[in-house]
């Protein structure tokens, strides 16, 4: 995805929805849609009519936004949805859940999606025991993120005290032994609590 310059916060007031861009932070009092839950703008306050056009181009750029992907990208998972079986807005979330990137965010290995792109960049992280550095690496059901650096590693290691079994999304698991995520299944749309409308984001694209 492009750098975004502008402060994170106002996609979230943009979509009146967290979007978890700043992890912790969007955990607390000074989360911004707690404070301000308008859009930005001296103009926000004006209620406005939305077209059904706009209610679909705001539900697809809030899950571009949610996962950090460009337009490029929205475009080439969707068409990946469409060829898989089933419905394809089930298919498009769950091939946005399955990065490398969002597994080890979900899994509380990393405070947001943005950070686990840093790490996972950085090298700190394997897939069935071979190296990976791409942060959209699509993970399939038994598939295994373990961690690579050295077990006398302080600062990774103390990463990964904050994954909890109960804390887990009920498709992956935790190794504490191996210090290893495994993806137990392909999630369904049950088990993904996204805020989005996916059938307005196919209806989008089907236009």
């Amino acid at each position: 995805m492009g750098r975004y310059l502008e402060a994170s916060c106002k996609i979230c007031r943009r979509n009146r929805e967290k979007l978890y861009l700043k992890g912790a932070r969007c955990e607390s009092a000074k989360c911004a849609i707690e404070k301000r839950n308008y859009p930005p703008g001296i103009r926000s306050v004006v209620t406005r009519k939305t077209s059904e056009y706009g209610r679909r181009l705001r539900e697809k750029q809030k899950l571009r936004f949610f996962y950090s992907v460009s337009e490029t990208q929205m475009r080439i998972y969707f068409k990946k949805a469409l060829q898989l079986k089933g419905i394809a807005g089930h298919n498009l979330l769950s091939l946005f859940e399955r990065r490398l990137d969002n597994v080890l965010f979900r899994a509380k290995v990393a405070k947001s999606r943005k950070d686990a792109r840093q790490l996972i960049r950085h090298g700190h992280f394997s897939v069935n025991g071979g190296k990976v550095n791409i942060t959209s690496y699509t993970l399939k059901a038994g598939d295994v993120v373990a961690l690579r650096v050295a077990e006398g590693d302080g600062f990774m290691l103390t990463r990964l005290e904050g994954v909890k079994e109960k804390t887990l999304p009920s498709w992956l698991s935790y190794d504490e032994k191996e210090k290893s995520v495994k993806v137990l299944h392909i999630p369904t749309r049950d088990e993904i609590d996204i805020p989005v409308e996916e059938q307005l984001i196919v209806e989008f694209y089907s236009m």
